[in-house]
């Protein structure tokens, strides 16, 4: 976690594009919006597939504990 004396800034993402080489993922966050030609990307997180893969690991297990607490969350929801 983070340590309470870090700030962080929080940025709104609804448009993921992924990508990969023989070393690392390159996962781009941004926002895209039917009025906008392209999406906008703001943030890139780069990390070897060991760590790819743990954050899919950490992702599947909050979804389900998100699941478990609120809602099933539906495709369309968007």
């Amino acid at each position: 976690m983070v340590d309470e004396a870090e700030e962080l800034s929080g940025q709104y993402a609804n448009y993921f594009q992924v990508g990969f080489n023989a070393f690392e993922f390159v996962i781009d966050f941004g926002q895209f919006y039917d009025e906008q030609e392209k999406a906008r990307f703001h943030t890139r997180i780069i990390a070897n597939p060991i760590y790819a893969k743990e954050l899919l690991n950490t992702l599947e297990q909050s979804l389900k504990a998100f699941e478990r607490s609120y809602r099933e969350i539906g495709s369309e929801e968007r």
